[in-house]
């Protein structure tokens, strides 16, 4: 069959399902016409089995291409989804994201435990030899081993009380800064997730370290509630992107029966929902850093804050959910 004659004989179905489809994407579904609801699916069936025939016959290019694109941008509103872009960004809180998360266990435990184990490591070779605290961190910091206690302990307050203009930016900064780290450790897992793991494994590092200063001068306790104000979003954000890398690393690495580029487009799917989270976890943690643990010097006040953060994230992404809350 010549390409001339299969397109004369369907080109008035296709053109009269492309009219409807371009409508609906100027002025939405809701706005068609009852004719134009009752034609679309049936044009919408015709078009998929002239593109199959098509495919058969091998026809030309530029008609399979042609057919194609009309079949896709049909599709979505043949089988798409209705919801609008605020029902859709509710269901990856409520749902979508949570549920990437509770399902990505092994990964998470490898990520939690890079950053800690290299925390703890850091922290007993610290307390031990304070000389280690320098190999750990790079470049000057006055809160070092050196540093009395006095001054250790001015730093965890805010004495000042015109300090509020400032604080939008430093929450800007951190951010900035935090989810750069975040990205690195997601984007970079496709190299098996050996960068992920070197980058968890230095963050831990450089934390143990610093906590391992101030606990040597007897202010753990007041340390702890300073940095776990926003500690526990910001490192429980940091796990997750290292998840995210660990979910791509273990694509590429153990495809299973699928091949690898299948496995990745898959799992990749999954590992996005969890670092879209884990970037808004860190503004959230650049807001209680920038804000909340300069203006709040209460330390009944920061631990309160902390266990309630912490309490917050485990119920959300590991409390069981309810069957009939799936789609």
């Amino acid at each position: 069959m010549k390409s001339y004659r299969f397109r004369e004989e369907r080109e008035a179905d296709w053109q009269a399902l492309d009219r409807i489809v371009t409508r609906a994407e100027k002025r939405g579904v809701k706005r068609l016409s009852d004719e134009d609801m009752l034609a679309l699916p049936r044009l919408y069936r015709q078009a998929v089995s002239s593109l199959s025939m098509a495919r058969s016959i091998s026809l030309d290019q530029n008609l399979l291409a042609y057919l194609e694109t009309l079949c896709a941008r049909a599709y979505f509103f043949v089988y798409g989804t209705r919801a609008s872009m605020g029902a859709r960004i509710a269901q990856y809180f409520r749902r979508d994201w949570p549920d990437a998360v509770s399902r990505a266990v092994l990964p998470t435990l490898l990520a939690a435990l890079c950053l800690f184990g290299g925390g703890l490591l850091a922290f007993i070779l610290t307390w031990q030899d304070p000389e280690w605290f320098w190999t750990f961190n790079s470049g000057w910091d006055s809160r070092n081993p050196d540093a009395g206690y006095d001054y250790l302990r001015s730093t965890l307050y805010t004495e000042e009380t015109n300090i509020a203009d400032m604080l939008g930016a430093f929450a800007a900064q951190l951010f900035s800064h935090n989810s750069t780290i975040a990205i690195t450790a997601f984007a970079l897992g496709f190299c098996l997730g050996i960068p992920t793991t070197v980058l968890l494994v230095y963050n831990g590092l450089s934390i143990g370290s610093f906590m391992a200063v101030f606990f040597s001068k007897n202010l753990g306790a007041e340390l702890t509630g300073w940095l776990f104000i926003h500690g526990v979003t910001e490192l429980f954000a940091i796990v997750l992107a290292g998840t995210a890398g660990f979910m791509i690393g273990g694509a590429v690495a153990f495809p299973g029966k699928r091949t690898r580029m299948q496995s990745l487009r898959d799992t990749g799917n999954q590992a996005a929902l969890v670092i879209m989270g884990a970037v808004i976890m860190l503004f959230l943690a650049a807001l209680l850093e920038g804000f909340g643990r300069q203006l709040i010097n209460s330390d009944m006040t920061r631990y309160a804050i902390a266990i309630g953060t912490l309490i917050f994230w485990l119920a959300y992404f590991y409390w069981p959910r309810r069957m009939d809350e799936a789609e």
